[in-house]
């Protein structure tokens, strides 16, 4: 559990302090890591304006992000980045198992508990039809 703050002040050193490429990875490297949040960002509100879903793209990007800062500060970056589209994002991170219950300190919030954030219901079908046979493991509920 990582209790350490996030905002918008001290988001470059927080992902640097937490970046685990940090040696076999330039600087240049840390900020094309980082670049992956916007492009992020880019894919979800290419969805939510025009309903085309790159929901392969948008996962790739996400692992990319867990393999550099692991599953609890991806997370944290995500929802300090992109809390206007937390609905969007919320199921890509359940699918890929590295979802916290709670984060902490995100963005001036002390504690945010992820199981009231709601979900995409589209997303949820498109992240179904990719993961066939694990829906009761992933969601909870079979289809």
């Amino acid at each position: 559990m990582n209790t350490e703050a996030i905002n918008d002040k001290n988001f470059i050193l927080f992902c640097a302090s937490h970046y685990d490429n940090y040696e076999y990875s330039s600087t240049e490297d840390f900020f094309d890591d980082l670049k992956r949040i916007k492009y992020i960002k880019k894919l979800v509100t290419r969805y939510v304006e025009k309903g085309d879903l790159k929901e392969r793209l948008i996962l790739n990007h996400i692992i990319v992000l867990n393999n550099c800062f692991g599953a609890e500060i991806t997370a944290k970056i995500l929802f300090l980045k992109l809390k206007s589209r937390l609905h969007y994002i919320k199921p890509f991170l359940i699918f890929l198992n590295i979802l916290p219950e709670r984060l902490y300190n995100v963005g001036g919030e002390k504690i945010i508990d992820t199981n009231m954030v709601s979900m995409d219901q589209e997303i949820i079908n498109r992240l179904r039809k990719i993961g066939k046979g694990d829906e009761e493991n992933i969601w909870g509920c079979t289809s």
